[in-house]
């Protein structure tokens, strides 16, 4: 199928299917708690001979989230590939398109981006979807910087700062700190000494993307939320098997030891899930092989920096919970932004989020929101 085709074969979904248990009475997670929010991230793929389409399919998808009640839809950076290289602008769209779902970056890395003006846009679109923007960040180089820092940075490669200092100064900016020693009015213009518009509630709403245990704790010290992915970082070379659920484990109990807010602190978790409920014969064999492929990177920590890969879990949401429920780190958490395979056909991305909604959700204690 098409992008444009997949397209109008979502646009004609319909509302929460009846398989969403709206009263309650799903069975409740055998471990930790109920989780309280559901969401789903995408990178959204696109065909460069036809871009618009993709970016289309992107917006109807996050829409259908919202009609099968997920709580939050979040979008990847891609730059430089054919995946979404501006979800800001793309969830400004979604803003127009849904009243409820929160719309979240996992993650914008922060050193493509000037803090200042990154600044006036998060704003922008924070109050353009009524407060339901949830940044997601990360610090370092851009990928693959010795190819792309003469464009991206011609003047200033060598003096930039990719450090937490640079979000440091993003967080000053959102939170109101002056960008400028100067506010008032000069001829018929008036000038402001903080970044415009600002929206009130968006610092508590910052996230940081981490997967090592200072990434951890300094974000808990910032007073950020936490996002943790399929990727940590296996930093004890002593450590002949690490166990990724013990790593992550340990980097949300870091965080909230480092945060104000302690266990109450919010974390989100998010792993490749894969139901097969309602799949065809021919989408279960394809997302078979698609996890056979990817399994074996999850055996050993890879390449000098010793990164860890989760396993990706497919099969019957059933079987999916009970793996869930048996993770060391899910149990401490209770909202999950589950990663979408970034390779799949757009009618696979609806029986996957389906499924999600209608299946998985309720196993692990979730109700739908709206």
């Amino acid at each position: 199928m098409s992008l444009r085709e997949g397209v109008r074969t979502c646009r004609s979904i319909p509302a929460a299917p009846s398989t969403v248990n709206t009263q309650g009475s799903a069975p409740m997670p055998a471990a930790g708690q109920p989780l309280r929010k559901l969401g789903f991230l995408t990178i959204g793929l696109f065909d460069p001979a036809e871009p618009a389409a993709g970016h289309e399919a992107t917006l109807e998808v996050i829409a259908l989230g919202e009609r099968l009640g997920f709580d939050s839809a979040w979008m990847r950076h891609r730059h430089l590939q054919h995946g979404i290289s501006s979800p800001l602008t793309l969830l400004a769209a979604a803003s127009q398109r849904t009243s409820r779902i929160e719309l979240g970056t996992a993650v914008t890395p922060l050193g493509w981006e000037n803090p200042l003006r990154l600044a006036e846009d998060l704003a922008t679109v924070d109050l353009l979807s009524g407060g339901r923007l949830n940044p997601g960040l990360s610090v370092g180089p851009p990928m693959h910087y010795e190819r792309v820092r003469d464009a991206l940075y011609p003047d200033t490669a060598d003096a930039e700062d990719f450090t937490y200092a640079r979000l440091e100064r993003l967080l000053d900016l959102v939170a109101g700190k002056p960008a400028s020693d100067f506010s008032g009015t000069e001829g018929f213009e008036v000038f402001s000494s903080r970044v415009e518009p600002h929206s009130a509630g968006l610092r508590a709403r910052m996230w940081y993307g981490g997967g090592s245990l200072r990434s951890a704790q300094w974000a808990g010290e910032h007073g950020m939320n936490f996002l943790t992915s399929s990727v940590v970082k296996a930093e004890d070379p002593d450590d002949p098997a690490p166990d990724f659920a013990a790593i992550q484990l340990a980097h949300v109990r870091a965080f909230r030891a480092a945060h104000p807010d302690g266990d109450r602190a919010r974390v989100s978790q998010g792993l490749v899930v894969i139901p097969t409920d309602s799949a065809t014969a021919a989408q279960r064999e394809k997302y078979a092989e698609y996890v056979a492929k990817r399994t074996p990177r999850t055996a050993t920590p890879q390449g000098p920096a010793r990164m860890m890969f989760a396993r990706d879990l497919v099969g019957p949401a059933e079987q999916i919970a009970a793996e869930l429920h048996a993770h060391a780190a899910f149990r401490e958490i209770d909202e999950v932004a589950f990663a979408l395979p970034f390779t799949f056909e757009h009618e696979d991305y609806v029986q996957i989020l389906t499924d999600i909604a209608g299946k998985l959700g309720p196993a692990l204690g979730w109700r739908p929101a709206g």
